[in-house]
């Protein structure tokens, strides 16, 4: 952002200098060329009334020859002709310059009045002695057009420089502004990212820059105090209720324990399915407290080798797959890598494989798999069980969706946090030949924020 107000600010001074430099530049040139000619002009006019003293009334030509050798001092030349067009004061100017004058002394004598041509190195000017119906003479000046172009060139020099002058300070105004406002807004962002990495007492340091930018991290400031008194209240809050949830439904399952000890066939039986409603209870309280914990954390991506993670994965659940009659399988391209949060891909695989092996009949398949597509990692499992509506499919991931009737209905919530809290994707889809999908894409780079989770629960 620095480089582009800079460029901004710079461009921005450029441009009116342009605007201002060029014009003013084209008038001092047209303003020289035109003081040079009216000069030349000027300095003719007074040789011809010098001249027409000595043509017309047999004066002395010493005012005129003087007039002559200023303009030959200058590095011009002037010549005074007489009406048949014979130089009577002063010597023919030399070739080149000579090149048409004596055309223009023609011009003049045929009553056409005032001449002048200019062919960008030589200007010359021939005017008539006395009147211009009936001239006695004509007087040509031939002045080069050397000084007024060094003074353009001078001048056009001096703006250059004024110009070039401007855009140094230009830029140096404008790097001032960038950092002033940048820095800032760079300190801003880092304490930010530090925050989305899950460091919540992150903070701006004492605001400085624009005003609005001062606002804008003392606005972060707050945001992030009051974050982080909310999550620490949280967590004390997930704790607490861990605690006196765990501890009475344990203490429940004892007394049960021990009173189908003693039981007889028939208040055993009932005992039993009282126990399995508190083990059911006591996975809904686990399944709840994870997607607390995964709703209201901060995830810190590291990089994983997926390849491996499903291998090791796999591995645990063989023994599982095997009693159930199940072939699972998997098939990953070899050093595949995402960025996720510690723990977070295990925990996915376990509640997606954990959810596959319930539904999958003996004899039938679980295949896992992993490519690379594009900046993502296209991670899949899939089984041939009876599958999912599109109904159920949309509802699956919100708790206590449509795999509640076998669980808690909480495992694929938690899967779908997971995965989009680190910024991935989840969705299911059918299964060619019959049987459920679960794809999911993960990032292949760190930086993506997200809220972090906690444990899983299988959804079984």
């Amino acid at each position: 952002m620095s480089r582009r107000i800079a460029l901004s600010v710079l461009a921005l001074v450029a441009a009116l200098l342009v605007l201002a430099v060029v014009p003013l530049g084209l008038t001092m040139a047209e303003r020289e060329q035109t003081l040079f000619r009216t000069e030349a002009a000027s300095v003719t006019r007074s040789i011809a009334s010098a001249a027409e003293e000595h043509l017309s009334d047999g004066r002395s030509d010493a005012s005129a020859r003087r007039l002559i050798a200023r303009v030959r001092g200058r590095g011009g030349c002037a010549c005074v002709y007489d009406a048949a067009g014979r130089p009577v004061i002063g010597s023919p100017c030399p070739e080149p310059v000579a090149d048409g004058t004596s055309t223009m002394v023609a011009s003049v004598l045929a009553h056409r009045g005032p001449t002048t041509h200019e062919d960008g190195r030589w200007l010359a000017t021939a005017v008539p002695v006395g009147e211009s119906a009936q001239p006695v003479g004509v007087a040509l000046s031939v002045r080069s057009a050397d000084p007024p172009h060094d003074r353009i060139l001078a001048m056009w020099g001096r703006l250059a420089s004024i110009g070039a002058g401007g855009l140094v300070a230009a830029l140096l105004v404008a790097t001032a502004l960038a950092r002033w406002v940048g820095r800032p807004l760079r300190t801003l962002d880092e304490a930010a990212r530090r925050l989305g990495e899950g460091a919540l007492d992150a903070r701006a340091p004492a605001p400085t820059g624009p005003g609005e930018v001062r606002r804008l991290a003392t606005t972060f400031n707050t945001m992030a105090a009051r974050t982080e008194v909310l999550i620490h209240g949280h967590r004390a809050v997930v704790a607490d209720v861990s605690h006196q949830l765990r501890t009475p439904l344990a203490a429940l399952r004892l007394r049960l324990d021990l009173l189908a000890a003693d039981a007889d066939a028939v208040a055993a039986a009932d005992l039993t399915d009282a126990q399995g409603e508190i083990a059911r209870l006591t996975r809904l309280v686990d399944g709840l407290l994870a997607v607390a914990r995964a709703e209201h954390a901060v995830p810190r991506p590291v990089k994983v080798r997926v390849d491996r993670l499903v291998a090791e994965r796999r591995a645990a659940w063989a023994p599982v797959a095997r009693a159930g009659g199940v072939r699972l399988t998997a098939d990953c391209s070899p050093g595949l890598t995402a960025f996720l949060g510690a723990d977070d891909l295990e925990q996915v695989l376990d509640n997606l494989i954990a959810n596959s092996l319930d539904a999958v009949p003996e004899h039938g398949r679980v295949l896992i798999t992993g490519r690379r597509r594009g900046e993502a990692v296209e991670l899949r499992v899939v089984d041939h069980g009876p599958g999912m509506s599109r109904a159920a499919r949309d509802a699956a991931f919100r708790r206590f969706g449509p795999s509640a009737s076998t669980g808690s209905g909480l495992g694929l919530a938690i899967v779908h946090r997971l995965v989009t809290a680190n910024g991935g994707t989840a969705e299911l889809l059918d299964t060619p030949g019959g049987g459920l999908t679960a794809a999911l894409s993960l990032p292949v780079r760190s930086g993506t924020r997200g809220t972090r989770t906690g444990p899983g629960l299988h959804d079984f």
